[in-house]
């Protein structure tokens, strides 16, 4: 877009640079049929699908890596009331988890196709238009039908955090505490919120997620019971003043990290070759240090400032709290070189919890989840506005060491522990207040209707204000995007006025005008953050728009710009971009002598500034709208677009990868870059074997073909018989290997869970002769991989074999093959690119929402469980809407 023409209101396009990073992300759930072997052990049954239906497992043996993959947590951390922290979550990579087939094809079957995204201009929210329709359906009263009462007798006894009963707020609270269901005479308001009875819930229509087949009947006593009612606040008519954001709040505090044991006697730190007994205090720094000794923490104890970092903090605690000899002599420990962690390591690594959990029978492994369960239960919920509210962050971060983002000057800090001494409480004036942990008091306690955060505290690294805040998936939270993304919408009124104004003051003669014009020019065209002003003692030195200096940008004639700077969370943007020649000249006129390294480019700006010139235009606008903005019109731009394309009209992980794709784009343009992770070639690997053996699997389908009919072989030509080119016969002989290992491994573990669940009924678990008995499957296997291997010949497999049998077999797994190498091809592209960032913060959820319906794909394969959680006002508000555009 020209300086001169500004009516268009589509950002530009990501310049190409340096630093634009690869493709799209890798759905990590590849179906859970698919398996690279046999089906069912060394029988292939022809009449269903080709699978043995058993998940892959890692050998210790054989250098096969494990099929299966780990899911990342993506819970939402709070926003800050004052100081804001970081809001940029990270979600995890597996967006796009899988789900049962068959689930996947109701859904689907169900999905309206909606008209183009483009179809509408309406700017009025939903939230308001829904309610109205509602309000006029009630009215006349159609389609609006009670419900019938849930009778729950066991309520009272269960904690809040699984309490059946949601409550629901309607309209304006009301300023007398009738919000908690307790009634005066009987008050338990001593009790915990945990164990406090429950009310009755409120009346309402059916929750937009509930299905006729999640209400069960007991014919017996005729009562119906549903799944527990959402708290549809969109569809409330919207409040006059929502600065009071409730009336009354309860919750029980904040969950401690627990003390620190002491190691035993006998584990000591070698320092100079001796061993030193360490105070309490330092023996656990030393143990922060310890536990950065293994996974991503190695890479720390090598670095210098790191180390530096850390040293001098723990010689602070040693000389405090004392180190000293065998014969109590004192010792000063002077060098980190010197120390020698490992016997401290070798006892910490085997009392891991992770390395106990390990091995623990499963028994033993749900008493401890139980045990778990049942310490954070009275802190995982509040009761706000008398609605049970699940809690984001209700654990006080444990000490440990800070490491920072990228380079940080503080790295290796020792954050120390949190004590209830710092922490302040908010609670509504008529709740009991949380006890504090025996022998301690709360800082303050505090009664602010306008903050939404529960407790606070400072660290000690930085000295910024933690905040324990709901759930992403709260109401307060949804209010909070739905505000946001409706702004954004906002701004394509204006955008058009905007966009002419500073081009006009490109060429002003005022310079604290022409430099806002053209950092407004570079958020608006590049989706660079504003920026603000850093204590680089304590912060890492990254920059925005408005705070970029002179070493920051390169000029080349006649209109190239290349950036390169730290933004945020020390992410490089490197970037070499095509701007007006207006803007070229401007930038280059910043950097006039005497000018130099160091200096400000935007000398005469400050993000206050910018952003109160933005607000003249429009109520509430900031340059952070402008992001969301672009990011939001570029993935409905390129959703559009998808229309006309012939791959939108393929499988579902075809368009699953096309969604990607566009995601992929908005994240490049908001330069949400990731480094490489240090097992992406592994599980490029693990993938790739995946598809090998469904390949090998095919092979062998057609070799039984040949045993039954011979003259295919020159019906279809010799060629189709062949092994594919990437199957050697070492690998075979290693896939084989695999397999005989997995079915040994199935075999021995169905055997186990057997006998536990014997056990469990205090019956005689069978004899270990009996596991021998049906390992004998194993070596019959084996036998038969061995005879194949030297005749070239397959015998056929499964009950009543045919021709027409097995080809339709070799059909499902090519196109089970053509879904892995999609997925592949999605997560190599992916590898540099955080996909995630955008789509929790940046994205309107609803075009994801309007994708899913138009293209019939089940809104599980695009958003997550915890992103379906916080966006559910999104999926409700679009249930019945066909028309929205962003």
């Amino acid at each position: 877009m020209s300086s001169d023409s500004s009516d268009d209101d589509r950002p530009l396009a990501r310049p190409n640079g340096h630093g634009s990073a690869s493709k799209s992300a890798l759905d990590r759930s590849a179906s859970k049929n698919v398996t690279n072997g046999l089906v069912n052990g060394d029988k292939m049954d022809i009449d269903s699908p080709s699978t043995n239906g058993n998940k892959r497992k890692s050998r210790s043996s054989i250098s096969q890596p494990n099929y299966e993959e780990g899911s990342d947590s993506d819970d939402a951390q709070p926003l800050a009331k004052r100081k804001k922290p970081n809001t940029e979550v990270e979600d995890s990579d597996s967006d796009d988890e899988p789900i049962n087939k068959s689930r996947a094809n109701k859904h689907s079957a169900k999905q309206a196709a909606l008209p183009t995204l483009e179809s509408s201009d309406d700017d009025a929210p939903l939230g308001a238009k829904l309610a109205k329709k509602k309000a006029v359906v009630n009215r006349n009263g159609k389609e609006s039908k009670p419900k019938k009462a849930v009778k729950d007798e066991s309520d009272d006894e269960k904690p809040l955090a699984k309490s059946a009963v949601k409550r629901q707020s309607t309209g304006a609270p009301s300023t007398k505490r009738k919000s908690n269901g307790v009634k005066k005479e009987d008050s338990d308001s001593d009790a915990p919120i945990s164990k406090r009875s429950k009310a009755a819930p409120a009346k309402k229509g059916k929750s937009a997620a509930t299905s006729s087949k999640d209400i069960k009947k007991d014919k017996s006593k005729e009562v119906t019971e549903e799944p527990e009612d959402e708290y549809e606040w969109w569809n409330e008519p919207k409040r006059e003043d929502d600065s009071i954001k409730w009336e009354t709040l309860e919750h029980n505090g904040v969950l401690f990290a627990p003390e620190y044991e002491p190691l035993p006697k006998h584990v000591k730190l070698i320092y100079d070759g001796k061993p030193v007994t360490l105070g309490v205090e330092a023996e656990e720094v030393a143990l922060f240090w310890v536990a950065m000794m293994t996974g991503g923490g190695i890479q720390h104890t090598k670095d210098p400032v790191f180390r530096s970092n850390f040293f001098e903090d723990f010689s602070e605690y040693v000389k405090k709290y004392g180190a000293t000899d065998a014969q109590g002599n004192k010792v000063d420990i002077k060098s980190l070189d010197k120390c020698n962690f490992d016997k401290m390591f070798e006892y910490w690594f085997e009392k891991t919890e992770r390395t106990k959990n390990k091995n623990l029978p499963k028994a033993e492994k749900e008493a401890a989840k139980k045990r778990k369960e049942e310490l954070e239960a009275p802190y995982t919920h509040c009761l706000w506005n008398g609605r049970k509210e699940k809690v984001g962050n209700f654990r006080v971060e444990p000490p440990g060491l800070f490491r920072g983002r990228g380079d940080h000057p503080l790295k290796g800090k020792v954050k120390k522990r949190v004590l209830p001494e710092q922490v302040t409480i908010n609670i509504g004036k008529e709740a009991k207040i949380p006890e504090p942990p025996k022998g301690h008091k709360w800082k303050h306690v505090q009664h602010d209707q306008k903050a939404t955060w529960l407790a606070m505290w400072q660290e000690n690294i930085n000295g910024n204000y933690k905040y324990v805040m709901l759930a992403a998936s709260s109401a307060i939270k949804g209010q909070s995007d739905y505000k946001k993304f409706e702004k954004a919408r906002e701004l394509k009124k204006y955008v058009d006025k905007i966009r002419k104004d500073y081009t006009k003051d490109l060429v002003s003669e005022q310079m604290a005008d022409r430099q806002r014009a053209t950092a407004m020019y570079l958020i608006d065209h590049l989706a660079l953050r504003a920026g603000n002003e850093k204590d680089t003692e304590k912060e890492a030195e990254t920059v925005g728009c408005c705070s970029l200096k002179y070493e920051h940008i390169t000029l080349e004639p006649p209109n190239k710009v290349t950036f390169d700077f730290l933004g945020k969370d020390s992410i490089r943007y490197f970037e070499t971009c095509e701007v007006t020649p207006r803007v070229f000249k401007n930038l280059k006129l910043f950097k006039k002598p005497p000018k130099t390294v160091g200096d400000n480019i935007f000398d005469r700006l400050t993000t206050s500034q910018l952003n109160k010139h933005l607000n003249s235009y429009m109520p509430g606008l900031t340059a952070k709208v402008f992001r969301t903005y672009n990011a939001s019109y570029t993935m409905a731009r390129l959703l559009n677009n998808l229309e006309n394309d012939p791959r939108s009209r393929g499988s579902i992980q075809e368009k699953i990868k096309l969604y990607n794709d566009c995601n992929r784009e908005v994240a490049i343009l908001c330069n949400h870059k990731r480094a490489v992770n240090a097992s992406h070639d592994q599980q490029m690997q693990k993938l790739g074997d995946r598809i090998k053996g469904l390949k090998y699997q095919k092979w062998r389908t057609k070799q039984m073909i040949l045993a039954i009919e011979p003259t295919q072989k020159k019906k279809k030509g010799a060629s189709w018989f062949e092994l594919d080119d990437d199957l050697d016969e070492a690998w075979i002989m290693d896939h084989q290997e695999f397999l005989l290992e997995q079915e040994k491994t199935r075999i021995t573990k169905k055997f186990e869970k057997e006998n536990e669940k014997l056990e469990t009924n205090k019956e005689k678990p069978m004899p270990e002769k009996e596991l021998k008995e049906r390992l004998k499957a194993v070596k019959e296997l084996d036998a038969k991989f061995k005879k194949e291997n030297k005749t070239k010949k397959v015998e056929p497999e499964g009950k009543g074999p045919t021709v027409e049998k097995y080809m339709k077999a070799i059909e499902r797994l090519d196109e089970r093959v053509k879904v892995l190498e999609t997925q592949a091809e999605d997560r190599d592209g992916n590898k540099e690119v955080a996909l995630s960032t955008s789509k929790i913060n940046y994205i309107d959820p609803r075009l994801t929402v309007v994708f899913s319906k138009k293209f019939d794909i089940p809104i599980e394969r695009l958003l997550n469980k915890t992103l379906r959680e916080k966006f559910q006002w999104a999926i409700s508000l679009l249930k019945d809407v066909d028309d929205w555009t962003f």
